[in-house]
């Protein structure tokens, strides 16, 4: 048997009935991708997955994996120990010289008794093991509702003890709910609204768009930074990166002044749509956000959906600047977004961009600029990078 162990809660799969055991199978799955290097098993018990790694598995990857595997609503290490009074004391004591509470505080003894057949209840363990807690810590104080320091105990077909469980990121396992395709830009929406798609258990690949040499190569790190940053919510991701100078080029030249931003998005949909099947993607994800720019009102989204046939999502639709900014801070994104390097989009924006374009006459424009040609030799030069499920990068030829 392995020696270190983490106890997993599951949240909303819980509530998923007869299709319980796909998401947990997933969920299973996806775990293990991440912590491959460890030999990793997983037993399952009722409401908890129980993670079993090799004693040199290094504590601070396994915590980031699991804080950002999705699915996962809270962790902890734990300790197991066979099922009878003494034993349980005896690796309590254990429990607690691993992980001290303190000198000074509160504490309280959570205990659980999924098994009916042990002869203490909830509340009688707890009291034993309360005592158990002031003998190695005599100044520590009795709180239930709001206690300094917890000690779990779960009684099940074994004993499980732990102290410091951590929150996990909740929602559904990658890979349960198909594959989007993300319009990935250097800038703090996006990298969030790939999160929240990957919450729901969509599988996100990225799509940037590279305008060399008006983007600069360092515009392009930084969304390669973002790529490993979201990587490990996302299960691992692959980030196209599509030379769009030719394209752009073409629009600035031939269409309005005024709709260059609405021709620009609408040619990002078609590439999108194209690589898009290539990989079996069910929809495109972007970071707009209703209102917030000129290219994201209602008149103008509606106008770069009808460039394409592929169901297009915006997981940001009814955020605010300051939520979005939130987010991209729990996520670690924030400070990477907003590194001074513009993206192609905010080089080639003219000063007063239509706002509220009609639909069909923008169509026609679109159309008259003869699109296709220049997007087909943007995505054969395509290149493409892979950022495993732990965030490192590695090269893929398509």
């Amino acid at each position: 048997m392995n020696s270190k162990l983490y106890l997993i809660k599951e949240g909303e799969i819980s509530l998923k009935g007869g299709n319980r055991n796909l998401f947990e199978k997933r969920l299973r799955h996806n775990i293990k991708d991440k912590l491959s290097g460890w030999n990793a098993n997983i037993e399952k018990q009722k409401g908890r997955l129980y993670l079993f790694l090799d004693e040199d598995a290094d504590d601070e990857t396994v915590e980031k994996a699991l804080s950002t595997t999705f699915g996962i609503t809270g962790f902890a290490r734990a300790y197991r120990c066979e099922k009878n009074v003494d034993a349980i004391v005896s690796m309590a004591e254990e429990v607690l010289r691993k992980n001290p509470f303190g000198d000074k505080g509160t504490f309280k003894i959570e205990a659980r008794r999924e098994d009916k057949s042990f002869p203490l209840s909830s509340y009688e363990l707890s009291v034993l093991l309360a005592k158990t807690v002031h003998e190695l810590f005599p100044a520590l104080e009795v709180d239930l509702k709001r206690p300094d320091y917890t000690l779990h105990v779960e009684v099940r077909k074994d004993v499980y003890l732990y102290t410091d469980d951590k929150k996990g990121p909740g929602g559904l396992p990658v890979q349960t709910a198909g594959r989007g395709m993300l319009l990935l830009s250097g800038g703090i929406d996006s990298p969030v609204a790939a999160i929240r798609a990957a919450k729901r258990g969509m599988k996100i690949d990225s799509i940037y768009f590279h305008a060399y040499p008006y983007t600069s190569d360092e515009a392009l790190e930084k969304v390669k930074k973002l790529a490993s940053l979201i990587a490990p919510y996302l299960g691992g991701t692959r980030l196209y990166v599509v030379p769009f100078t030719d394209a752009q080029l073409r629009i600035k030249k031939l269409s309005l002044e005024e709709e260059t931003t609405l021709m620009f998005r609408a040619s990002m949909m078609r590439t999108a749509e194209k690589i898009a099947k290539e990989r079996k993607a069910l929809a495109i994800v972007t970071g707009e956000a209703l209102s917030q720019v000129a290219s994201q009102t209602l008149e103008a989204m509606s106008f770069t959906d009808s460039m394409t046939d592929t169901l297009v999502i915006r997981p940001l639709v009814g955020m605010d600047k300051e939520e979005i900014i939130s987010t991209a801070k729990e996520i670690g994104t924030y400070e990477t977004s907003i590194l001074p390097y513009e993206d192609c989009c905010v080089i080639f924006s003219p000063k007063h961009p239509v706002t509220h374009p009609d639909k069909e006459e923008s169509r026609k424009h679109y159309l008259s600029l003869e699109m296709d040609e220049e997007i087909d030799k943007a995505i054969a030069n395509t290149e493409v990078f892979y950022f495993n499920p732990l965030g490192k990068e590695e090269s893929l030829k398509r």
